[in-house]
């Protein structure tokens, strides 16, 4: 056996290790933004724009929210450098440790009440530290899986991590709703809506555990192993893999605002506009975040059979047809519809994309550079579409004097932007498992 294939040999690691480890960070990132996303709706611009008007308060806590997706691109940009210089498993022993001790200090930060103006300046610098911390993780989580997964089945392991978004959003979900539900609004407002973000820290415990017993993945150890590390892999990406790198981005706009339109969005909304009890919108985020658990996997393993671009398709394109839909099914009064117009939202047009992105995206990308590529395509989205997304909903709505057809149309562009250039991108559905043993395919293109 030579160096290389001593570098690579599968039996270092049970892959169901490397699944665990990769899942567990993603629950934690995935937690900690919806707990941040929902206080920001419901709790921060009470206690940390409390001189405002309630709904300028509103907006100001989503800016704060959108300021954590703002510094994204650039934890991409460092840790995906670091990724393909040095590897995977150190980055994303770093990045969980930022973005749980950034998490946990939101819990014993003080308000405005008691701190003025630096409350809000602590919080700021706090969400841009768990930013910069998240725009690192997703890349390393995805490859841990991704590079050690058997051949033909890339789709479905690559999709296992993404599971973290409903499992955080249900962990998160349901903290919340046993919170807020052991205690009066004034208390909750007082000092409850502490507790979710001091209780991530046995998370966090949990995750470092875990991933300080994993290994190197194969594809970057052969890559290690023959010398051929990209000194400046985002400059790299950028010049060899324009075209790819631009339809990974759009790959993510669809369901990346979508989703944050559903899952904290709607909070406001539904309860400022349509006067709906908070735990309305939970119980469809709980039960939607559940069946998420199922229908992830599912698509993951369909894109195995039928490719990756006709997924990604089928959901942004029922994305587009669903958007007024939607609002009129949160209109409808009914506990029932409501829940049911989030769960579609979720379970169809999100983790269809989503699911299958995770694939997609790497496979546009060789391994000396695909942590550089997928973070920067991943993120730059993120911080552009998922940041702002409560924020230019917020405002439309207002704008249009509470009604919802501004964000109905924002949403069907969204849709678009994701829908036509990956129609126009070719299959890559077994072109990276072709890939495997070569180090320095840097011309590969699927474009």
């Amino acid at each position: 056996m030579n160096a290389i294939d001593a570098a690579v040999a599968p039996e270092e690691i049970p892959l169901r290790r490397v699944v665990v480890a990769s899942l567990i960070g993603s629950v934690i990132e995935w937690y900690d933004y919806i707990i941040y996303g929902t206080m920001a709706a419901l709790v921060f611009n009470k206690i940390f724009f409390p001189d405002f008007d309630p709904a300028v308060g509103t907006l100001l806590a989503f800016a704060t929210f959108a300021i954590g997706f703002l510094a994204r691109p650039l934890g991409g940009a460092i840790f995906g450098h670091y990724g393909d210089r040095l590897g995977r498993k150190s980055m994303l022993v770093i990045t969980l440790m930022l973005m749980g001790v950034a998490t946990f200090l939101f819990g014993v930060l003080p308000t405005y009440e008691t701190a003025g103006i630096f409350a809000p300046i602590a919080l700021v610098t706090l969400r841009f530290i768990q930013g910069l911390a998240v725009g690192g993780e997703w890349g390393g989580a995805t490859l841990m899986t991704m590079e050690y997964s058997p051949a033909g089945r890339r789709g479905f392991f690559s999709s296992l991590p993404q599971i973290g978004v409903p499992a955080g959003l249900l962990l998160s979900t349901v903290t919340l709703a046993i919170v807020t539900g052991a205690m009066s609004d004034e208390e909750f407002l007082a000092w409850g809506w502490r507790l979710p973000f001091l209780l991530s820290l046995i998370l966090v415990a949990v995750g470092l555990f875990i991933r300080l017993k994993i290994v190197e993945t194969p594809e970057f150890a052969q890559v290690k192993a023959s010398g051929t590390e990209a000194k400046l892999p985002l400059v790299d990406v950028v010049r060899s893999h324009p075209r790819n790198l631009l339809i990974a981005a759009a790959t993510r706009v669809a369901n990346n605002g979508l989703f944050y339109i559903l899952t904290v969005f709607t909070i406001s909304y539904g309860t400022g506009e349509l006067g709906l009890d908070k735990d309305v919108i939970f119980r469809g985020v709980i039960i939607g975040s559940a069946v998420g658990l199922l229908t992830i996997p599912a698509y993951g393993a369909l894109s195995d059979r039928v490719g990756r671009r006709p997924v990604i398709l089928g959901g942004a394109v029922f994305m587009a047809l669903f958007a007024f839909p939607l609002f009129i099914m949160l209109g409808s009064g009914s506990s029932f519809i409501i829940a049911l117009g989030i769960i579609l939202g979720l379970n169809i047009s999100h983790d269809s994309q989503y699911a299958t992105q995770a694939a997609f995206i790497c496979e546009l990308f060789p391994p000396r550079l695909r942590y550089s590529g997928i973070s920067l395509a991943y993120q730059l989205p993120s911080a552009v579409v998922g940041g702002l997304a409560p924020l230019i909903a917020s405002g439309l709505v207002i704008w249009a004097g509470g009604a919802y057809w501004g964000v109905a149309l924002y949403m069907i562009g969204l849709a678009l932007i994701t829908i036509i250039p990956v129609y126009l991108a070719k299959e890559t559905l077994n072109r990276a498992d072709s890939d495997r043993g070569s180090v320095a395919h840097d011309s590969a293109q699927v474009s």
